[in-house]
């Protein structure tokens, strides 16, 4: 326990009187003042200085848990009547979105075997493997386990004679010989004509939209879908090209 004492002289107490005192004289006040006092019965213990800094902690990697490999779930059910089933569900049964949340609920998983629309007879084939996760997704850029020949949109290719009986770049697999070439034309072009990607798309989109509102007020009705193949068609051939397509 610690004690202390403190000691002030006392102060000279005054009375309301009426009879008037004669003056006296003046009390000269001097505090006297005693140093303070303490003792401590008990040793403190003082914890030593913290260190300004925390020694690095140790981190203990563990190696991922290595699981089975499962089979893909999902089948494509039979020929013609699976690819018809499924693309009814895709389109009108269910949609988009109850399509592909259905079957993860059925099957337990974000990968999975399916029919994917069109289907036949206007795609040969229409059997894929759904990659409905964040995880599995960049498997498609590995060109090791992903074949990427003919494949630019889904299971359908349109005929190459739309391209005079070849196959473009979307088409062709990195495997390819010639897709290492026509990309990098394709780089070429979009480097060299960098400034007249902006300009030549608003000029083309600008006559566009001039010549339907012409359209319309000549005629009262106007084509939007064909102007604007046109237009598409105009603005890269003036873009890359650099000329106007007769």
């Amino acid at each position: 326990m610690a004690s202390s004492s403190l000691a002030f002289s006392a102060l000279p107490l005054h009375f309301p009187s009426s009879k008037l005192l004669p003056p006296s004289k003046p009390v000269k006040f001097e505090p006297t003042l005693h140093p303070i006092k303490a003792s401590v019965s008990e040793k403190l213990s003082i914890a030593p200085p913290v260190p300004p800094y925390l020694p690095a902690a140790t981190v203990v990697l563990t190696e991922p848990k290595k699981l089975p490999i499962r089979k893909i779930p999902g089948d494509y059910e039979l020929p013609l009547i699976g690819p018809w089933k499924d693309r009814q569900d895709y389109f009108y049964n269910q949609g988009k979105d109850e399509f592909f949340r259905s079957r993860i609920k059925k099957f337990h998983s974000t990968i999975f075997r399916t029919n994917m629309p069109p289907g036949p007879p206007i795609s040969f084939n229409s059997k894929i493997i759904v990659l409905l996760d964040g995880k599995s997704f960049p498997v498609l850029f590995d060109t090791d386990k992903v074949e990427k020949k003919d494949l630019f949109t889904g299971t359908f290719m349109p005929s190459t004679e739309l391209t005079g009986g070849y196959r473009v770049l979307s088409y062709l697999d990195p495997s390819e010989p010639s897709h290492a070439k026509l990309k990098k034309i394709m780089f070429f072009l979009l480097s060299s004509r960098r400034d007249q990607v902006i300009p030549e798309f608003q000029n083309c989109y600008t006559e566009m939209f001039e010549n339907l509102e012409g359209e319309l007020a000549t005629k009262g009705k106007a084509s939007f879908g064909q102007a604007n193949d046109q237009a598409a068609f105009n603005f890269l051939a003036r873009s890359l090209y650099g000329c106007k397509p007769g």
